[in-house]
């Protein structure tokens, strides 16, 4: 053992006391273990709450509070410590009744040393396990909990209230944002917070796949299935059971791998390529996309039954220029975390420089910051990043401001300014917005102004998260 453990012996007879303390420092050594000792359930409390005991090893039946009662109060004290019952009176009631409140495990009196001792071990090696299990989720939680997303703007403050209404049901998501918002991150944080959390989160990047390479890679094949199919192999759908499987730009998938997957989200179950065998998998499903997918339904280019399914909670991540104000919070972040990775004394950005970060459109949203950021913090040449180290796009952007030309701020009124290369979908959103804002947010109104249903704007509204201070709740036309 690499360090020393601690062991809390409880029984109301001295002898045993003493016997097992002598039993187990003979065993291991007279330093492998920190030994104590208690001859009262109250004394065993004492020691609980003043040492970090990792196994308790108490009888069951002691004047005054018992083993059992004891074994309840240590839960509350020490949920890691592991307890071992020791009793005269061995009946399967007592076994059972011990089991059932979280003994470890149960030995009758006279107590065999050499079992006691690999009882001891087992229960220490179940501790560290459940130690190193805290602390694993307590980085996961850290890494893809909502730390890791970084934003205080109200945009984002939308987002997490989604995400913690949305994470402990049992719902498939639809995450909706251009490329490089952070869709993924956002997948994480779902599944860290759902009680999926101690499951395996299972990513795929549908567009990165060909069609054949894709099937296998979702479902699964077995051996001979196709050329190179040397061996059988689980999929990621198999992977992910019990977990969350995130499908990421799902709007490139197949056709026919599409009617895969819906027989998937129907009966939560499938065959792997080239099998027969029926496999079933309990997963939630998160998926992604940065095209619009009502779109490409009405084109024939996606199935509307998989929509439907896949489309029963949206998350709509904003790009970033939606988000300025989040921008210091990131560059600082980002600062820190590449500064610290190539040992750079690199303090920040001038204001000047940090100001035409804030003016750039950002196409490339938060993956574009972080990876100009990389840059920056690679080449400076002195603790602070100036607006002449700045790419010339950037200073281009704190000209555009100076001007005026900060998007939104030049637009004349009653006006959408779209940036160059802002998408389809993010055109109809904002479009939609600015139609509902000049109405005062009269739906049937803005309808009749965008020439559609009161239905179909009901239903945008929806899909896009689009907040409104007062939507009128009459019959759609």
């Amino acid at each position: 053992m690499t360090d020393k453990k601690t062991i809390l012996i409880v029984d109301d007879e001295e002898s045993t006391l003493r016997g097992l303390k002598q039993g187990l420092a003979s065993a291991e050594g007279p330093a492998a273990y920190t030994i104590l000792l208690a001859g009262r359930a109250e004394k065993a409390i004492e020691a609980l709450q003043t040492h970090n005991v990792d196994v308790m090893l108490t009888d069951l039946r002691m004047p005054g509070m018992d083993g059992l009662e004891l074994m309840k109060i240590a839960a509350t004290i020490s949920p890691q410590t592991q307890t071992i019952m020791l009793t005269a009176y061995g009946t399967v009631e007592n076994a059972v009744e011990a089991m059932r409140h979280g003994a470890f495990n149960y030995l009758m009196k006279p107590v065999n040393l050499d079992n006691l001792e690999l009882l001891v071990r087992q229960a220490i090696e179940t501790r560290e396990l459940q130690t190193q299990n805290i602390e694993l989720r307590r980085r996961l939680e850290e890494k893809f909990g909502f730390e890791n997303i970084l934003g205080g703007s109200p945009a984002m403050q939308r987002v997490f209230d989604s995400i913690r209404q949305i994470a402990p049901t049992k719902a498939n998501v639809l995450v909706l944002g251009e490329s490089g918002t952070g869709k993924e991150l956002i997948a994480n944080a779902i599944h860290a917070n759902s009680p999926r959390r101690d499951g395996p989160f299972v990513a795929v990047h549908c567009a990165a796949l060909a069609k054949t390479l894709l099937e296998s890679e979702l479902f699964g094949h077995e051996k001979g299935a196709f050329t190179g199919a040397i061996a059988s192999k689980p999929g990621k759908l198999e992977r992910a059971d019990g977990g969350t499987l995130f499908l990421d730009e799902i709007s490139e998938i197949d056709l026919d791998i599409q009617v895969k997957l819906l027989r998937v989200l129907e009966t939560w179950q499938f065959e792997r390529v080239g099998g027969l065998k029926p496999i079933n998998v309990d997963v939630r499903l998160i998926a992604a996309t940065n095209r619009a997918l009502e779109a490409l339904v009405h084109r024939g280019a996606f199935r509307e039954d998989l929509y439907y399914r896949l489309n029963v909670v949206t998350i709509t991540v904003p790009p970033l220029r939606e988000r300025r104000d989040d921008i210091p919070i990131l560059v600082e972040a980002f600062v820190a975390e590449f500064a610290a990775a190539n040992r750079r004394k690199i303090t920040g950005l001038t204001p000047e420089a940090l100001e035409a970060l804030v003016a750039y459109d950002w196409p490339g949203n938060v993956r574009e910051l972080r990876n100009a950021i990389e840059s920056l913090i690679v080449l400076a040449q002195s603790k602070q990043i100036t607006l002449e180290m700045l790419p010339a796009q950037f200073k281009e952007a704190a000209a555009g401001a100076a001007a005026g030309g900060l998007s939104g701020d030049a637009a004349p009124s009653g006006s959408v300014l779209l940036p160059p290369g802002t998408s389809l979908q993010e055109a109809e959103r904002l479009l939609m917005e600015e139609t509902l804002r000049k109405t005062d947010f009269n739906v049937s109104r803005a309808a009749k102004l965008l020439g559609v249903s009161r239905r179909t704007l009901h239903r945008k509204i929806n899909e896009y998260g689009i907040r409104t201070d007062r939507t009128d709740a009459g019959p759609s036309s």
